[in-house]
Parts: C-alpha cells; sequence; structure tokens
C-alpha cells in the first residue's frame, strides 16, 4: 500500500484550454494516507474521475506531481504504479471462467498456484459466485460480470493502491448493498488504501472513513461523514450531503443577530460578523429545525408535509425563502406554526464559505 500525495495538481484536457484558464480539475493540494479508504463524492462534472485517472496514471496532470510515499509517479503508466482499478463498467474477458478471470492478474505476477487457488477461492466466495466459477463471463448478467471486475481487483495483495470508479452503477440496490459492507470488511482486514468515486451519498458515507466532497473542479472538503453533516465547510457540502440538504438562507447582518426576510435571527456567540459588501448566509439542517406554537418564534407558511414512515418532512417559507424541516412521525403539524433553531445549529457562511468561530 501507499500514501498517495497530490501535490498542487490541475488539469485542462488541452492547452489551449489551459491556456484560457479553463481547467476540469482546479489545484488539488491534499494527500490520502496509507491505508485509509476515501470516497470521491460530488455531481457528474465535478472532477471525480479526473483525479481518479491521473491518481491511476491514465491521465498525466498539466500542472503538479503525483507521489506514492516519497516516490514520484507522475510520468509512470498504471502499470508501473501497480494500481489496481475498476471501472463503471465491467471490463472482463468473456473467454475466460469467472475463476480464470480472478486468476489472471495473479498469474501473470507468478504468485504460486497453491496461492492463486486460495486467494481465488476466497473471492468466489466474497463475490458471490462460487457456484458459477467454471463457466465462461461471456453467458453471465452485467451485475454478476462487475463482481467479477471487482473481485479481480481486490484478490491481489501486492498494489500501491486500489481505485473504484463508481463501481456499483450496474449492480442492483441490494446486492450494492451487500458489496459496499463486503468492501468495508476487506479494507478492515487488509488495510488496504482505497479510493472510491461516487456520486451517491449513500455510498460515499458508509464505505469511507474520509469523504472528499467536489465541486467545480475542486476539493470543497475532506471529512468523517460527521464532519460533513455537522460542520460543511461550504454551501454546496450542506446542500449535497443530507436528505433534505440543509437549507441555506440569504441574510444580513446587524450586530448579533442576521435578518432574514425581515425576522431577527440570534446567532451562535463567537461567530464575527463577516466585512460588508460579502454574500451572506445562514445554513441549519432540516434536524436541527423544531415546530413550535404560533407567536414562540419565527413564523412560517406551511406548504406541504411528506410523510416517509419513520419521520415527517415539513417543507414551508420563510417569507420568500424555501425551508425544510424533520419532525417525528408521531408530531401533528399545527396549519399556524413558527419554527425555532437547535442552539449552536447555525453556521455562517460568507460567499458560500464557512465563518469559523471565534
Amino acid at each position: 500500500m501507499a500514501r498517495i500525495r497530490l501535490d498542487h495538481i490541475r488539469h485542462a484536457y488541452s492547452p489551449e484550454l489551459a491556456k484560457a484558464g479553463n481547467y476540469a480539475l482546479r489545484e488539488v493540494d491534499t494527500a490520502f494516507e496509507d491505508g485509509g479508504a476515501y470516497a470521491l463524492l460530488g455531481p457528474s462534472g465535478c472532477g471525480k474521475t479526473t483525479l481518479l485517472n491521473i491518481i491511476s496514471g491514465l491521465l498525466t496532470p498539466s500542472d503538479g506531481h503525483v507521489r506514492f510515499d516519497d516516490r514520484d509517479v507522475t510520468m509512470l503508466t498504471p502499470e508501473a504504479r501497480n494500481i489496481a482499478q475498476v471501472f463503471q463498467f465491467p471490463v472482463i474477458y468473456d473467454t475466460m471462467t469467472v475463476r480464470e478471470n480472478l486468476a489472471f492478474p495473479l498469474k501473470n505476477r507468478k504468485v504460486p498456484k497453491a496461492e492463486i487457488a486460495t486467494r481465488v477461492d476466497d473471492m468466489l466466495r466474497r463475490i458471490g459466485l462460487a457456484a458459477k466459477a467454471d463457466r465462461k463471463a461471456r453467458g453471465l448478467t452485467a451485475d454478476e460480470k462487475q463482481k467479477i471486475s471487482l473481485g479481480r481487483g481486490l484478490v491481489r495483495s501486492d498494489v500501491a493502491a486500489i481505485l473504484f470508479d463508481e463501481p456499483l452503477t450496474v449492480i442492483d440496490p441490494h446486492m450494492k448493498w451487500q458489496l459496499r459492507s463486503e468492501l468495508k470488511q476487506l479494507h478492515r482486514e487488509f488495510q488496504m488504501t482505497m479510493v472510491y468515486v461516487t456520486h451517491d451519498q449513500t455510498e460515499a458515507l458508509t464505505f469511507a472513513d474520509k469523504v472528499v466532497v467536489m465541486y467545480d473542479g475542486e476539493v470543497v472538503q475532506i471529512g468523517t461523514p460527521e464532519e460533513l453533516f455537522e460542520r460543511p465547510q461550504h454551501t454546496f457540502v450542506g446542500y449535497f450531503i443530507g436528505s433534505p440538504g440543509m437549507n441555506v438562507l440569504p441574510c444580513r447582518l446587524e450586530g448579533g443577530e442576521a435578518l432574514v426576510s425581515g425576522e431577527r435571527i440570534r446567532l451562535p456567540a463567537g461567530l464575527s460578523p463577516a466585512r460588508s459588501g460579502r454574500q451572506i448566509e445562514l445554513g441549519i439542517r432540516p434536524e436541527f429545525v423544531s415546530l413550535v406554537p404560533r407567536g414562540q418564534g419565527i413564523p412560517v407558511t406551511i406548504e406541504k408535509v411528506e410523510d416517509i414512515g419513520s419521520e415527517k418532512i415539513v417543507r414551508a417559507r420563510l417569507g420568500e425563502h424555501r425551508l425544510s424541516a424533520i419532525v417525528g412521525e408521531d408530531r401533528p403539524i399545527p396549519a399556524d406554526a413558527d419554527v425555532a433553531f437547535s442552539d449552536g445549529r447555525l453556521n455562517l457562511y460568507a460567499d458560500s464559505w464557512l465563518v469559523e468561530r471565534a
């Protein structure tokens, strides 16, 4: 395994785009620690796959360096970097059996036959294909073929890192949960460095020890699932993580209060007002918004209530701004209600970035 250092990486897909400053991947300067499980999370087009392919060697960055431990691998091929990569769609050998597909990378590396047999049998069991071990891969379903791709990446023990590019796209929902759990267990057992690209927050938050959230070609936050939920460093993180995402309310500051649509909201202690002229916003998770009797909080207009079984999502308006609240299934929803915000749960943002408390 290896520590992967991304040293001021940038990438544009042509010299002309670089000259125009049109970078698919803006400057990324971070490290993935040896043995860590990381997820690159963000919407389509944010730069996740570009970054993954730079790590693997399929792309050479326009600027910056890629280092594995202390070794500069920027100009090396994927083979020379000793990377295992699993792609979005199955890449397998149709004329080989399932067993032969799994054994192939081990045979290429001259692993002893007895060890190959042991590893392949173990992987067949883990991916649920032991009963089809001697069938040709061409006759399998798309999700079974993708399980072979996953197994072939995981069967090796000598790789510097294993990279996954949205590998569960063709897997049915029940199997997705099972394979994510299996990947997590394999990581615990072997402490492989794993980097997993996805646009699905559930996949990212259940797989990774740390999630790298990307937006518009840059990394906006790296943190544990708890950190991303409780202290989003950027309004995009608050919006993208959670269902529904964080409420973001434009406001202006006056002393120790924020004014939203004419309503005054007291800020937590220690939040210093940002300098004038910047875009100021309040962020509050729906989980920390409560409904209270009219006259005891901030007046809102309730527009819709979505009952999702274990809880209700209340959609309301605070002036011209939309606001969501999550309340318990057994809580009655009055026609006229105010909202209250949990103490210490308000975040203040200046130009989309979190204002840290003093």
